[in-house]
């Protein structure tokens, strides 16, 4: 739990709930655990009163200041609970509380919790209730920077879900292209960048705009996974969906790969790229070159993964034949 010093509850002139004439009409509700709990949880002093206190004002079911306040306490020990974050939730409403305070609070809580799931789904619903989005871009940007972690994933969802229900789309592409230039691996933000574009529509223009920009990427670091799943994301919007809807993509692949590089992305992208045309035409030189990519990657490249690359290159086999065998019955 946060807080479980008994130092802590002892050094400092925090005043229990029990000696608070204020809460004088309160009986606190212990925790049951049962007559033989399997594991005695050792609760600081601070925390198991704090917390009795918060089971008897819930079974009393009163909402008012003083219980917010001691959610605010309660929360401070354990940002986790559930139970005190949704009552919490019910005491706003019934007090027509501050919202714009909460928010305040809020902004201190996700400081400390970044990755605090229930902390994100509070403050969610306090922005639902105002109806306003306008602080939560600036929010999860200083999340994803003062955290350390460009790549939370509570900050990066509530972030699309503040953008999809608020309209803010606007600037998003820059913002995410600085995260991109500051670690080109940035898997989150390479999937921010297609949220966005996905908004605005994937038209001719916009599709080659973005594999030039990805390829740009590549050129830098040839071993990254997000942009190369980038790269085949966009290329699924194009209007056949095929990886050589646009041929500079595969001329960009084969000539890193003739060249010596063996990323298992890329190699991977040209496995599929191959496929396709092998599948489409019966082409039997692409094939070919299926199979000898799927044993480089099963044998030395992407080891780990060997019965699938067996699996690909068996399948593509099985299907070609299939597909020959159709032919002749039909001739």
């Amino acid at each position: 739990m946060a807080d479980s010093s008994d130092d802590e509850y002892l050094a400092t002139d925090w005043l229990p709930y029990s000696e608070r004439e204020d809460w004088s009409d309160i009986t606190p509700l212990p925790q049951d655990d049962g007559p033989s709990p399997v594991v005695s949880i050792a609760y600081s002093p601070k925390f198991r009163e704090v917390f009795d206190y918060v089971r008897a004002i819930i079974a009393k079911g009163e909402k008012s200041q003083r219980a917010l306040d001691l959610t605010t306490e309660a929360l401070r020990l354990n940002p986790a609970n559930y139970t005190v974050w949704q009552y919490r939730r019910d005491i706003l409403r019934a007090i027509d509380a501050n919202l714009q305070d909460e928010l305040d609070y809020l902004d201190e809580v996700i400081k400390q919790n970044a990755k605090n799931y229930q902390v994100w789904h509070h403050r969610r619903v306090i922005v639902e209730m105002l109806n306003s989005g306008q602080w939560e871009l600036e929010l999860t940007e200083n999340a994803l920077d003062n955290d350390g972690d460009a790549k939370n994933y509570h900050a990066w969802q509530h972030r699309q879900w503040a953008i999809r229900t608020f309209n803010l789309y606007d600037d998003e592409l820059e913002f995410v292209d600085r995260l991109i230039c500051a670690d080109q691996r940035n898997n989150s933000a390479w999937n921010q960048r297609f949220f966005v574009l996905k908004h605005f529509g994937f038209t001719p223009e916009v599709i080659r705009r973005e594999l030039a920009y990805a390829m740009d990427r590549i050129r830098v670091i040839k071993n990254n996974e997000s942009a190369w799943n980038f790269i085949v994301g966009v290329l699924r919007q194009s209007e056949s969906g095929k990886l050589n809807s646009y041929p500079e993509v595969g001329q960009l692949s084969e000539e890193l790969y003739n060249a010596g590089n063996r990323s298992p992305y890329l190699m991977a992208f040209l496995i599929d790229f191959y496929q396709e045309q092998a599948l489409e035409a019966a082409d039997d030189a692409m094939a070919q070159k299926v199979y000898t990519l799927c044993t480089e990657m099963a044998n030395k490249h992407d080891v780990i993964r060997r019965k699938y690359w067996q699996y690909v290159s068996s399948n593509l086999k099985s299907q070609l034949d299939k597909s020959a065998e159709q032919q002749e019955q039909t001739a």
